[in-house]
Order: structure tokens, then C-alpha cells, then sequence
């Protein structure tokens, strides 16, 4: 059988590639990427449930196992991510001006579909890369909520992704020390985490 890594990879990047070419259709990105994923989980789960002779952990693949994690799985989570960090620290400028306004990207001489598509393989690779720990259902929460949280504590995109990513490292540290004192679930934890990082940013701001 093969590596969940590969499935999640192989699926991430085909949500991917349908999400882009759905909204160059005229499909709005939240509306593709809802009914995609929404979709796609429906059926994965009805597909695992006729599945008589294959045991499947479905709360593992929902919320994370930590303790399925092994040192392959961590190499594959470093990799993944020095990946994403490299291809964001090359490709940042013009990332960044076709996210905020494609038409002033376009007139710089940016092609905003290329960019657009190379953002969302790479958030592709985070979901393929960090479903394991985190889980199907809450991975999406990891994605937003750091980003959501540091946004009123910067005032530039460049401090903001700094911030998110240091709210993103509390949270996994902090959700792990939970989960290995109250044995409860790796994933949720994290997501808690964060959510409570969220909550006094908020506070903060004010």
C-alpha cells in the first residue's frame, strides 16, 4: 500500500489544479474550494466505509495521530516545508502583488494565473505534509487561524507572515505539550491553541 503522504500529495494537488481552473472559469475560489473539499471528503468516507477487508483509522485520519508519526514522516514534514519556505522567499514580490491585485500584477508584467497556481500547490504540499498530525478536518483551522491572529499585530505583509508563522510554531508546541499531558488528540489541541492565540491578539489589539 502506499504512503498516506503520497494519496494526500496526489489529491492536494488535483484540489489544487481543479480550484484554479474552476475560478478562471468564474467560480469564486471559497465557493470551489467548499464544494471540493466538502465533496471530496463525502465520498472518501463512503469509499472507506465499503472497504470490508481494509482496517482504516478514520479518527486518525480526521484529527491527527501524533503517535502514527515516525521518523520518515518527520523527514517528509521538513522537507515539505523548507520546500514551501524556499519557494515563498523566491517567489514573494510577485506572489504578493498577484494575491492583492491581479491587474496591477498583470501590468507589471506578472502573470497572476501562474502565481496564483504556484500558491496553491504550495499550500498543497503544507495539507499533504501535515495531514498526519493534524488531521483532515483541521488542517484548514492551521492554515487560517496563525494568519487570522497576527494580521492586527502587523502592519506589513512581510511582519505579518513572520508573526503567523511564529503563532503557527507556539500553537504546534504548545497543542503537543497538551496532548502529551492530558492525553487528549494531537490535532484539536494545536487548533486550540491557536484559537486561544487568536482570542488575545484580538485583546491585544484593542
Amino acid at each position: 500500500s502506499l504512503p498516506i503522504f503520497v494519496g494526500a500529495l496526489v489529491m492536494a494537488l488535483g484540489m489544487g489544479l481543479a480550484v484554479t481552473l474552476l475560478a478562471h472559469r468564474g467560480l469564486a475560489v471559497d465557493t470551489a474550494l467548499g464544494v471540493l473539499a466538502h465533496s471530496s471528503l463525502a465520498f472518501g468516507l463512503v469509499a472507506v466505509s465499503l472497504l470490508t477487508n481494509v482496517r482504516v483509522d478514520l479518527m486518525g485520519l480526521l484529527f491527527g495521530d501524533i503517535l502514527a508519526v515516525s521518523r520518515a514522516d518527520i523527514a517528509l514534514i521538513w522537507s515539505g516545508a523548507a520546500l514551501v519556505v524556499g519557494l515563498l522567499v523566491w517567489r514573494w514580490s510577485a506572489l504578493l502583488m498577484s494575491t492583492l491585485n491581479a491587474e496591477l500584477a498583470r501590468a507589471a508584467g506578472i502573470d497572476a494565473q501562474r502565481e496564483g497556481l504556484i500558491l496553491t500547490l504550495s499550500l498543497a504540499v503544507v495539507v499533504a505534509v501535515a495531514i498526519k498530525v493534524v488531521g483532515a478536518l483541521l488542517i484548514a483551522a492551521l492554515l487560517i487561524i496563525p494568519a487570522a491572529a497576527a494580521r492586527p499585530l502587523a502592519a506589513t505583509p512581510e511582519r505579518m507572515a513572520v508573526i503567523a508563522s511564529a503563532i503557527g510554531a507556539a500553537s504546534a508546541l504548545g497543542g503537543l505539550w497538551i496532548a502529551w499531558e492530558l492525553d487528549a488528540p494531537a490535532g484539536p489541541s494545536i487548533v486550540c491553541v491557536a484559537a486561544i492565540i487568536f482570542a488575545a491578539s484580538g485583546l491585544i489589539r484593542r
